[in-house]
């Protein structure tokens, strides 16, 4: 009940400014769902979205990858954690833009430039989440492992990664949603197609409408990964938690 006053009160303030603003400048919901179902029957739509979505999959793989590895050595070795924490304040503090363009100078126009430049953006939060993590990790089972004499292979499998659980899904997370918002930066600067390229494209014709169907079409994609992918994941990682009374 809660959730449809919520969509109900979205649809109601964008009319609202549908009103004050005119429909040139604020189209309509119905004007713009006209839209994306006329891009859906061309093709166009679904296209440029799965363009999207694989460099979104790509960086966040790649992100994931590398902060999951530096966060757990940096978590479990205060000598790797010394020598690692200027980079990730370096990281965490440069700005996006920053990032991107200086990725496009370097290596060029080019998709993997395009990739690195979201994975770079997000690996240094993934890092800090995970190591955190890692340093959370219960030393009673730790001490079990070496007693019982696991290899470090058993022990990172069955001891370390089963705690590291919920930390890996608040970085999925959040990593999913700040990763899907860069992605449309780069494409923007750099890329010919993609979303981020359709909008600055739309933007120069100032077709507003335009704007709004290739962003609610998206947003839309990304809700149902977030409820159909994330949120379970993260249930699951958490299932072991006490629930509140």
């Amino acid at each position: 009940m809660a959730s449809a006053l919520s969509v109900a009160a979205f649809f109601a303030v964008w009319l609202m400014g549908t009103w004050w603003m005119g429909p040139r400048l604020c189209p309509g919901p119905v004007a713009v769902f006209q839209f994306i179902v006329a891009e859906t029957a061309s093709g166009e739509l679904p296209t440029q979205l799965g363009i999207t979505l694989a460099r979104v999959a790509a960086a966040f793989v790649i992100a994931m990858a590398i902060g999951l590895a530096a966060g757990l050595v940096m978590g479990r070795s205060p000598l790797a954690n010394t020598i690692g924490e200027p980079w990730l304040i370096l990281l965490l503090n440069a700005p996006a833009l920053i990032v991107i363009v200086l990725a496009y100078i370097w290596i060029g126009l080019t998709e993997s430039a395009a990739i690195l430049a979201v994975a770079i953006n997000k690996i240094p939060n993934v890092t800090v989440t995970i190591r955190e993590g890692a340093r959370a990790t219960d030393p009673q089972l730790m001490e079990m492992a070496r007693i019982y004499r696991f290899s470090r292979a058993k022990t990172l499998r069955n001891v370390t990664l089963p705690q590291l659980q919920p930390y890996v899904a608040a970085a999925a997370r959040s990593g999913l949603a700040l990763i899907w918002k860069i992605v449309l930066v780069v494409e923007l600067l750099g890329r010919s197609n993609g979303v981020g390229f359709q909008i600055h494209l739309y933007f120069q014709m100032f077709d507003v409408r335009a704007i709004l169907g290739y962003t609610l079409a998206f947003v839309a994609i990304m809700l149902v990964v977030e409820f159909a992918l994330v949120q379970p994941l993260e249930a699951r990682a958490n299932r072991w938690r006490p629930r509140p009374a």
